[in-house]
């Protein structure tokens, strides 16, 4: 067993929930709200208003979110929709959880496009949250709108 953090659409009552509760892909259990040891950037971006928590330690916010106990299956059904490693990477941090340090898999966006350092940086997300940029749900999209574009740098050699 492994333990998530989850700081986005993942979290309880947020759109992508679902895919947490969804026992045909695996076990997840809540553990507790949790909070980064760590500051990070998290910020709402692209014309779908998604949350990105960017792979900027010490930068940002100590983010809030949700720590989950997860087995193998759930894990891999998680990087089905973060896309990892293509888009989001899944990396270890330390998490505060109940009054002790865990160690937890959590989500970035690696090699992003500067332009998402000047968006206001976030401690807590929520898809109807008062920053007023609403979640677009992948059904509601243009399928021929590609996501990645907006945010991850298309050039390696501007890695940041």
């Amino acid at each position: 067993m492994d333990f998530v953090f989850v700081y986005g659409t993942l979290k309880r009552n947020e759109p992508n929930h679902t895919w947490m509760e969804d026992k045909a892909f695996g076990y997840s259990q809540y553990i507790c709200n949790g909070v980064t040891v760590e500051k990070y950037p998290l910020v709402i971006a692209t014309r779908y208003n998604i949350p990105f928590l960017l792979d900027v330690p010490g930068e940002g916010h100590n983010v809030t979110g949700e720590v989950y106990e997860i087995d193998s299956p759930k894990l891999q059904h998680l990087d089905v929709l973060e896309r990892h490693p293509d888009y989001y990477v899944r990396e270890m941090i330390e998490v505060q959880c109940g009054g002790k340090k865990v160690s937890a898999w959590v989500y970035l966006l690696r090699e992003f496009r500067p332009h998402l350092l000047d968006e206001p940086f976030l401690e807590d997300y929520s898809s109807t949250g008062d920053h007023g940029k609403p979640y677009v749900e992948r059904a509601e999209r243009d399928s021929s709108y590609d996501v990645k574009k907006d945010v991850k740098l298309t050039n390696h050699k501007q890695f940041i």
